[in-house]
């Protein structure tokens, strides 16, 4: 696993946040009835791949608010589509299952929002939809997929480029 604490995180309005004033941040919200939905997105430009991998919370008293960090890895390592949406996957799922293992957060709190759209759409991320969704499923959490995957579609997706 990653080590999440020490990446840098970023708040929604450009700040820095340390991951340990993130998750205090994080409960604070779901104390209040927030649910926090987690997505990761990539984008390939020259020779990185840069992910994108966002926390995000909405809901409950205090309305919406998200952090995210970004790596960039050389893009051989990635160099097909299913690679990409593979790895984007993963690092949804370890930052739920850090969520759940050493800050106590309960699966119900969390949902993934894969960046693949479902079976049916027959597109180049429709084919991995169902072993995608299998293996989020597989850690107790639960998933959407595209269109209502905006914690990917939309926020992860604006900081992976």
């Amino acid at each position: 696993m990653e080590n999440l604490e020490q990446k840098k995180w970023i708040t929604g309005s450009g700040n820095d946040v340390s991951f340990f004033k993130a998750v205090k941040l994080v409960k604070e919200y779901v104390d209040r009835g927030s649910k926090i939905f987690i997505g990761s997105d990539s984008f390939v430009s020259g020779k990185k791949t840069c992910f994108a991998t966002t926390l995000c919370l909405h809901g409950g008293e205090y309305g919406g608010r998200y952090f995210f960090y970004k790596e960039k890895v050389p893009k051989n390592i990635y160099n097909q589509l299913t690679l990409r949406i593979t790895e984007e996957t993963r690092r949804s799922v370890e930052l739920a299952e850090i969520l759940m293992d050493e800050h106590g957060f309960n699966c119900k709190d969390i949902e993934l929002h894969l960046d693949v759209s479902p079976f049916h759409a027959n597109n180049g991320t429709s084919r991995l939809s169902d072993a995608m969704r299998g293996y989020v499923q597989g850690y107790g959490l639960s998933c959407r997929l595209k269109p209502n995957a905006w914690a990917s579609q939309s926020i992860a997706d604006r900081h992976s480029k």
